[in-house]
């Protein structure tokens, strides 16, 4: 069976097309369900900040791993390519078509990929995170580039909790911490990989205009709700780009206007590093929804 994934920047249309298509699975008789791969839609509560599609919108497909985690959880990749299999392989045992949907990189790359994760030591994290704290990133990308150069390059001098994940693999394995993608050839299944694109400026556009738009929907109270529930005692959420800048609105540090112009600035930046990492993929031509559906109803057999 033939697994479709619809990948890209933020923006640039995704869900739309992931229903499209499943909308053509349904006219050729059969029935295609929907995979979220989108980290923060992972999240119950974390509705307009991520554009989540509600119940009403989904069109009647069946949605998974949308609303499955609290605010105060981490988010870890391993857990989600483990969820998401299970799901994929779920809707096949069920005759329908899955289709992966999202613009998280490392999320999507863990699924459609033979990704093989590090071994983890919860005492080295311990003592590497607290390590991270007191010392800084700057102190650990130098710790990392004495012992993997490469990783460290590749992840830079910002980025803490990569930082300490790869020297937490380096120390317990001996070997180089593998960053970004691996080889094309180790597409883990048959997949059709549909790369949503916009141009650059009608995309800058469309994501200017969409922060502007959660703001007047309300992102501030969910903010407040999303506070209330605890997105300030967990690690992954929190990092969603708009929420921190609504609490800060919240608490007065930053004005609406401030609110807003940071958020776009930020989000540009995000589709820029996703564009980066999409581009990565194996080239494929871009095909309609009609035609994606063919091909993945045809894999089915029967």
């Amino acid at each position: 069976m033939t697994l479709i994934a619809v990948v890209g920047a933020t923006g640039t249309g995704k869900t739309a097309a992931s229903l499209d298509i499943a909308d053509a699975v349904g006219r050729l008789g059969r029935s295609a369900e929907i995979v979220n791969c989108d980290a923060m839609q992972l999240y119950r509560g974390m509705d307009i900040g991520t554009a989540k599609a509600s119940v009403h919108e989904r069109r009647g497909h069946p949605h998974h791993l949308l609303d499955v985690l609290e605010p105060w959880q981490d988010a870890a990749v391993p857990a989600y390519r483990d969820a998401a299999l299970q799901a994929i392989a779920g809707i096949e045992s069920r005759g329908a078509v899955p289709i992966l949907v999202g613009g998280s990189g490392l999320y999507a790359s863990s699924v459609l990929y033979d990704f093989a994760f590090p071994a983890t030591d919860a005492a080295l994290r311990a003592e590497l995170e607290a390590e991270l704290e007191a010392t800084g990133a700057a102190a650990m990308h130098a710790r990392l580039a004495a012992r993997d150069p490469a990783a460290a390059d590749a992840i830079g001098p910002h980025n803490g909790r990569r930082l300490v994940r790869a020297l937490e693999a380096v120390t317990l394995t001996g070997e180089p911490f593998r960053v970004g993608l691996p080889p094309e050839e180790s597409l883990a299944r048959p997949t059709i990989i549909q790369h949503e694109r916009a141009d650059r400026a009608e995309l800058v556009a469309r994501l200017d205009a969409r922060v502007a738009r959660m703001w007047s929907l309300g992102i501030v109270e969910e903010a407040r709700t999303l506070r209330e529930a605890g997105i300030e005692r967990g690690t992954t959420a929190q990092q969603a780009i708009g929420y921190r800048q609504a609490l800060d609105q919240l608490d007065g540090r930053i004005d609406e206007a401030e609110a807003i112009a940071s958020t776009q600035a930020l989000t540009r930046r995000y589709a820029r590093r996703q564009v980066s990492w999409f581009q990565r993929y194996p080239a494929a031509p871009a095909m309609d929804a009609e035609e994606l559906a063919r091909r993945a109803v045809a894999s089915l057999g029967g």
